[in-house]
């Protein structure tokens, strides 16, 4: 069982997500279908976290960059492109495997997009590339082992 809480709590760290922690957890022997059900929820908890407490993470990294002159990272210029190019579905459903779930969901707030909507496309995002990163290391890893 402490391997499953490995699971949703690799998820839950930025960085790790999804595409490290699904793809690690399957290979080492664990049911796919309970790594993907822990790395989804271990994944969405820090969303939904950030989701609700965005205005007061917001107000503290304005505080903590006060008067500092900040050069944007190229996650956020990634992220601004995507925005810009397909919105906010494109880049939350993008999100998971070129900038990060969480970074993806704080830009879309950062850029004007609801609570209700960036958690309701995060979810969506989330629980397919749980099952996509699922699917396609349980049948890869399939395909090697077999005679």
């Amino acid at each position: 069982m402490m391997d499953y809480f490995l699971v949703f709590l690799g998820a839950a760290i930025p960085w790790l997500e999804l595409a490290l922690v699904i793809p690690l957890g399957i290979i080492s022997g664990m049911n796919p279908v309970a790594v993907i059900i822990y790395g989804f929820i271990g994944n969405m908890v820090t969303v939904i976290a950030l989701i609700i407490g965005y205005d007061k993470f917001k107000l503290w990294l304005a505080k903590r960059n006060e008067g500092k002159e900040k050069k944007a990272s190229k996650r956020s210029e990634r992220a601004k492109e995507l925005w810009n190019k397909y919105g906010l579905p494109g880049m939350l459903l993008l999100g998971p495997i070129l900038i990060g779930t969480h970074i993806a969901a704080f830009i879309g707030m950062t850029l004007g997009a609801s609570k209700v909507k960036t958690l309701v496309w995060s979810t969506i995002s989330i629980g397919a590339w749980a099952i996509v990163f699922g699917v396609a290391t349980s049948l890869g890893f399939d395909f090697f082992v077999r005679d």
